[in-house]
């Protein structure tokens, strides 16, 4: 079996004869029953092989699918003009760099469809691309935005956050202005800023980050790997000595455990699980692969330690109607995959939220640990009669923890 890791392009995957777990019936539903849509998952968890499945869907390559279940659905395979925008890959600190981007990717579209010399603002290009290109085509176009929110998360807390966010605003406000040309849109990110700031130039997408329906959209569910990956399963335990039941217990307790939604659908995290069959062996494959430096900030920032965060109940509000800041950070927390939901109380309307399973604890502490030590090194000796401060007497209870 050969594992995809690494790998976001739908295209070179499918051709590369890489094992697929089959999510297209829920594009399908996505596609057919909406126009413009948000969603929110945890990094490295299959966003940009979504927006990749997506611009494979929408660009008319029934190739691609064949045996699977979207082939079988779809009855009328069109070709549309698809804008795909993606921001990884480039470091949001650098002066000018959002600017630069939207010009290169606007510019790339621009030879296709042609520019508009009178109107020079990033949006009004955008805009011009859209309704022409569905003029060209006799087709509504397809936009797809691949972690939207980079640009402000890499600039987090600093003077430059501001003008990257109305940057962003003025440029998604074509949405509203171009609906006519729109046949869907979907973004992508880590966290939501909320309509108050990104969202506000247009009409607001439909958010199914917390959507039962869409629950398994992202990552593996119980259901799918120990039915896709069964032949996986039995090599990882014949390698470490387990029996195949032991296996199947330690990823549920290395990986398994984020919930997106009340209905606490168990979904593993997909890099982790792919990297523990490759090597054979139980890492913090997600935690070893870069600890943002917001996530940084937001710990410097919460009045709590992490474990007065957890085990805690939430109002749902909180994660209803939210917006990424350092001084709320708790949503951003949660949306980051760092905590997840571990119950919901109907009546109360309540979360409880906690560590998804034994990697993210023991990597989120070590993270903590690192910060702590940073932060330590940065402050002047205490006197010796001087009182320990709040944050370093929660710390230090912390790391004790």
């Amino acid at each position: 079996m050969k594992y995809p890791i690494g790998t976001q392009s739908f295209e070179n995957l499918r051709k590369g004869g890489f094992v697929y777990v089959d999510k297209t019936d829920l594009i399908y539903k996505m596609v057919d029953e909406g126009r413009v849509y948000f969603l929110c998952r945890p990094r490295r968890f299959g966003k940009s092989l979504l927006v990749s499945t997506l611009k494979a869907y929408f660009e008319g390559r029934k190739d691609l699918f064949e045996g699977l279940a979207i082939n079988e659905l779809e009855k009328e395979w069109g070709t549309y003009p698809v804008f795909h925008f993606d921001f990884n890959g480039q470091n949001f600190t650098n002066e000018n760099e959002l600017e630069n981007t939207l010009n290169a990717q606007l510019g790339r579209y621009e030879k296709i469809y042609g520019s508009d010399p009178i109107n020079k603002t990033l949006g009004d290009r955008f805009k011009f691309l859209l309704e022409t290109a569905s003029q060209l085509t006799n087709r509504q176009s397809v936009v797809l935005v691949d972690e939207y929110d980079k640009p402000m998360l890499d600039v987090l807390d600093t003077p430059q956050e501001d003008k990257n966010r109305n940057i962003l605003k003025a440029f998604y406000s074509t949405f509203k202005s171009a609906d006519d040309s729109l046949r869907f849109v979907l973004l992508t990110g880590v966290t939501k800023f909320s309509q108050v700031s990104v969202f506000s130039g247009f009409n607001q997408p439909v958010d199914i980050s917390m959507n039962p329906a869409f629950d398994a959209l992202c990552g593996i569910t119980e259901e799918e790997l120990f039915s896709v990956f069964a032949e996986s399963i039995r090599a990882m335990a014949n390698a470490l000595g387990y029996t195949v039941e032991e296996t199947k217990c330690e990823l549920k307790r290395m990986y398994d455990g984020y919930h997106f939604s009340k209905r606490m659908l168990d979904v593993y995290n997909p890099f982790s699980v792919l990297n523990a069959f490759y090597c054979l062996e139980f890492g913090e494959f997600w935690f070893a692969s870069g600890t943002p430096t917001y996530l940084v900030k937001l710990l410097n920032h919460t009045k709590e330690n992490i474990n007065e965060l957890t085990s805690k109940n939430y109002d749902a509000s909180m994660f209803a109607d939210y917006k990424a800041d350092v001084e709320q950070p708790l949503p951003m927390i949660y949306q980051s995959g760092y905590l997840t939901i571990k119950d919901y109380n109907h009546i109360t309307r309540r979360y409880r939220l906690d560590f998804p399973n034994n990697e993210v604890r023991k990597g989120f502490l070590s993270a903590i640990a690192r910060s702590s030590a940073s932060y330590f090194r940065q402050q002047p000796a205490p006197s010796a009669i001087g009182k320990k401060s709040n944050y370093t007497q929660k710390t230090r209870k912390n790391n004790n923890r």
